[in-house]
């Protein structure tokens, strides 16, 4: 088996695992909205309150996020697949017209969400072809609305 397909079939036995789906956001080096879907995000601890996501390192926003002090992990609404979808993209502006406010250190939030932790960098730890960061939840606020769920590839709904 060559090198790519085993990394094909590795990421598509992966994908067999459903998870939900994150807007990260934070602020840029020269002080620009930054953001980007992820979908890994993870709990760490409760006491205190840890969480970790990770970041590929050809992302375009990489930098940024590496050099950030601080983060927000917006979990989307099962709503919000137009909105996994824009910060998936790269290129035009994620932010533009939408209606965010300000967080922990000026990080945007995003306006609609299921649940939002606002975190501070406490580590990050090499992880391969990712950086794994992990945040100090300051504030978190939870909605209670249906998360978007994505498995094999594809965006799915709870039942």
């Amino acid at each position: 088996m060559s090198d790519k397909q085993q990394s094909t079939d590795f990421r598509n036995a992966l994908g067999s695992f459903a998870t939900g789906i994150t807007v990260i956001t934070a602020l840029g080096k020269d002080g620009q909205k930054v953001g980007m879907t992820a979908n890994s995000f993870n709990s760490v601890s409760l006491d205190p309150m840890l969480v970790l996501w990770s970041v590929a390192r050809d992302a375009n926003c990489f930098d940024d996020f590496i050099d950030a002090e601080s983060f927000a992990i917006h979990v989307l609404a099962n709503d919000q697949e137009a909105m996994s979808n824009r910060f998936a993209t790269s290129g035009a502006d994620k932010f533009a017209e939408l209606e965010c406010t300000e967080g922990l250190s000026g990080v945007p939030i995003l306006p609609h969400y299921s649940a939002c932790f606002e975190c501070k960098i406490e580590n990050q730890y090499e992880g391969g072809d990712h950086i794994i960061l992990v945040g100090r939840v300051i504030e978190y606020r939870d909605n209670g609305l249906e998360p978007l769920i994505f498995n094999r590839g594809k965006y799915a709904a709870l039942k």
